[in-house]
């Protein structure tokens, strides 16, 4: 059996405020909840940075007063959403991160990259939109 596999699906969600102090309340408690899961350390560090990232996107780039997280536990891996009040999805296509090493925005899309198997955005027609990625057991994460 698989970290991720169990009879019943594994579910999760929380609802934070939109603030700076917000993307360490999600990241502990994501920590806490795949621990009682009984996900190995090195899944959690990654579901940590990731919830991290997701989290600190919403409060930094959408005039969002909620953000909602969602984990899910099901079959053989765990996805990861995070949901904001925005605007939907930007206009502007994404940029390349800054090879600067002063730059501190950017790199999150490449974290993402590195650290799921996959992940995408979902936007419906209402403002606001829902990143996700996913974590698999065989993942190199």
């Amino acid at each position: 059996m698989t970290p991720f596999a169990s009879p019943d699906p594994r579910r999760e969600w929380f609802q934070l405020p939109a603030l700076a102090a917000s993307v360490a309340t999600a990241r502990h408690r994501v920590g806490r909840r795949l621990h009682r899961w009984g996900l190995p350390e090195a899944v959690r560090d990654t579901a940590e940075l990731v919830i991290s990232e997701l989290v600190t996107n919403v409060v930094l780039h959408t005039d969002s007063r909620t953000v909602v997280c969602r984990l899910d536990g099901t079959g053989h891996r765990l996805r990861i959403e995070v949901a904001d009040e925005g605007p939907g999805l930007p206009a502007v296509p994404a940029r390349a991160a800054s090879a600067d090493a002063r730059a501190e925005h950017g790199r999150g899309l490449m974290l993402l990259d590195a650290l799921t198997a996959r992940w995408g955005v979902h936007s419906p027609a209402a403002p606001g939109c829902t990143v996700w990625a996913e974590l698999h057991p065989r993942h190199p994460a």
